[in-house]
């Protein structure tokens, strides 16, 4: 059997050699495993890609570099159709997700689970700030979504190869891998851990910034329409609205009630144009992902790659 362990990348110096070293451990305590570690650089400026080619030396692992910065899900992709083991690993490189859980994994997945989810029961290193935040935009993407996306289960995933083929044939531009990988079906297992805070460095994805935004974005508009239907539910209310408004407008002016002023006025066209603003923006989203679709665009470009002689 062969796994591989896949990573996403950028400017991660000073966590390279511990992730390797722990990897490593792990993965040469599994009898009749072979494995391949695939590092994806998105890109890095400081000097991982040295790094890891003084570890390529000495240990299976592969190097692809991107062309430029395409962000951790085109990464990801590049390193599911690089792979060709029995099943794949993917992981962050920050070191906040034990690698010492891979063993449950490949257990889970000799026992037939085709997709195995890691679930966080703990985070080490996060705000309670950012922990509500996370738990009410699952909330809310569950809330109308057509899969339900197990809470606190991010990036770190088993895959078989069956399973991992059939994410990449979506061909989705942009995909949601989190959602992906439930809406693709197959036997699903989950391996509960206390997330550790990041080993070295700062997080790449603060609350405030637009990872994490964009990230909520893609899972509220990657499996349902129901925000365009509420669009829609948004403009019926306001002319309800706006018809009582005129009906009052009418009534007052026949019984000689002087009309509302300018005050009136500014507040009612302010609403209106507020409620046209969200409604053109939440049909605007769906419209940026048919445009980028129908393109047609390489979802990623690989300058180069160094294959593993291991």
């Amino acid at each position: 059997m062969k796994i591989d362990i896949v990573f996403s990348f950028r400017n991660e110096e000073n966590n390279i050699p511990e992730l390797v070293r722990r990897i490593v451990q792990v993965m040469n305590s599994l009898e009749d495993v072979e494995y391949e570690m695939i590092f994806v650089n998105d890109d890095s400026k400081d000097e991982s890609f040295n790094i890891l080619t003084e570890f390529q030396k000495d240990y299976p692992i592969s190097i692809i570099n991107m062309s430029r910065r395409f962000g951790v899900g085109p990464c990801v992709l590049a390193g599911f159709e690089y792979s060709q083991g029995d099943a794949v690993v993917y992981m962050d490189s920050d070191l906040q997700d034990p690698p010492e859980l891979i063993p449950k994994l490949v257990e889970k997945f000799r026992n037939g689970a085709e997709i195995v989810h890691t679930t966080r029961t703990e985070r080490e290193g996060e705000s309670g700030l950012k922990m509500w935040f996370t738990k009410q935009a699952y909330r809310i993407i569950n809330s109308i979504s057509e899969v339900e996306l197990p809470s606190n289960t991010g990036d770190f995933k088993l895959l078989s190869r069956k399973a991992k083929d059939s994410i990449l044939n979506t061909n989705e531009y942009d995909p949601y891998i989190r959602g992906l990988a439930v809406w693709v079906g197959y036997k699903q297992e989950f391996v509960y851990y206390k997330r550790e805070k990041r080993f070295s460095g700062i997080t790449h994805f603060s609350i405030f910034g637009k990872g994490p935004f964009n990230e909520f974005i893609r899972g509220l508009t990657a499996y349902s329409a129901v925000p365009l239907y509420l669009a829609l539910f948004i403009g019926f209310i306001t002319v309800l609205i706006s018809m009582g408004i005129i009906t009052y407008s009418l009534l007052t002016k026949l019984i000689g009630i002087s009309a509302p002023g300018a005050s009136g006025i500014l507040i009612s066209m302010s609403f209106f144009n507020g409620v046209l603003l969200i409604t053109n923006g939440i049909i605007g989203i769906y419209i940026s992902k048919i445009y980028y679709q129908v393109k047609g665009r390489q979802r990623y470009i690989i300058n180069s790659i160094y294959k593993s002689t291991k």
